[in-house]
């Protein structure tokens, strides 16, 4: 069984850092590519970063680069989200799941809010 869960959201000023977590089970980040999609009040869900370490392909989204790196613990099968320069455009709910570049590959878990303030 395929379980993703998110956590490490929380509140913070505009500027500020973040690190989101993600435990997944019933696979391994070698084995499928794990990444983070969040969706912001009225907009779309969107892919933010993809990751598989097998190979070392990863994707940021334009509006992430240069603040936002990907990573991942394989022996804890875990894949962070390492966010900094918080602007409050980043406020969202941050999701993890299994990605192809930006899109989703149909697993994802329950999310965790990240609110920028300003």
């Amino acid at each position: 069984e395929v379980q993703l869960q998110a956590s490490g959201g929380g509140l913070v000023q505009v500027g500020g850092s973040l690190r989101l977590s993600c435990a997944a089970s019933g696979f391994t980040s070698d084995e499928y590519a794990i990444g983070w999609f969040r969706q912001a009040p009225g907009k779309e869900r969107e892919g933010v970063s993809c990751m598989t370490s097998r190979d070392g392909m990863t994707y940021y989204a334009d509006s992430v680069k240069g603040r936002f790196t990907i990573s991942s613990d394989n022996a804890k099968n875990t894949v962070y989200l390492q966010m900094n320069g918080l602007k409050p455009a980043d406020t969202a709910v941050y999701y993890c799941g299994t990605c192809y570049g930006s899109v989703s590959t149909g697993y994802w878990g329950q999310g965790t809010l990240v609110t920028v303030s300003s």
